[in-house]
């Protein structure tokens, strides 16, 4: 699994791989073009310099694009079980539900700080209404992955923008957690 580097990296990779071995991704070859873009966008070390349109410049760096083996191995160990979890949860959530979130992300007006409190504050709801002996943050973080598959999986032409929403929204919301949970 090649991955980028940067601020999003963890985040970035534990959603991909998250995606990428669920049950009932329909959407798998964009995915892994996504991955590819991705790659090429972001590559370069955090010494690089900043281009006018505010990216990174990209290059490869002796062939060098991912995570170290055992960090990319944990994440994809993580990621597998989260899968299994978010199974079970997918069930539970109600298609209104994610057509919500669908037309959110389509709205072209709405910023991407506005969907993401949107996106926030469905997983605070759904957090509330399924019954789970894990803890929350775990149960939040798996909810707000599958709501990306099932809202990607319903309109395929979304992944980028849902994705890059989520990975931030990941970010913001559980890092630390992430952090804790890859065992950095």
């Amino acid at each position: 699994m090649e991955q980028i580097n940067g601020p999003l990296q963890m985040e970035h990779a534990l959603l991909f791989s998250f995606l990428e071995v669920s049950s009932d991704c329909k959407f798998k070859d964009q995915l892994h073009s996504l991955q590819s873009q991705q790659i090429m966008l972001y590559q370069g070390s955090d010494d690089d310099e900043l281009q006018t349109d505010g990216n990174r410049s990209g290059h490869f760096r002796n062939g060098d694009v991912g995570l170290a083996p055992t960090n990319e191995e944990v994440i994809r160990i993580i990621a597998a079980q989260l899968a299994e979890i978010g199974d079970q949860l997918d069930k539970e959530i109600q298609e209104r539900v994610v057509n919500g979130l669908v037309q959110h992300f389509m709205n072209e007006n709405l910023s991407n700080e506005e969907i993401t409190r949107h996106m926030s504050r469905v997983v605070r709801e759904l957090i509330q209404a399924i019954p789970s002996d894990m803890e929350q943050e775990k149960a939040m973080l798996v909810l707000a992955m599958v709501l990306t598959k099932k809202i990607v999986n319903t309109v395929p032409f979304l992944l980028r923008r849902v994705f890059d929403t989520t990975v931030n929204y990941m970010n913001r919301q559980f890092h630390n957690y992430i952090v804790d949970m890859l065992g950095e």
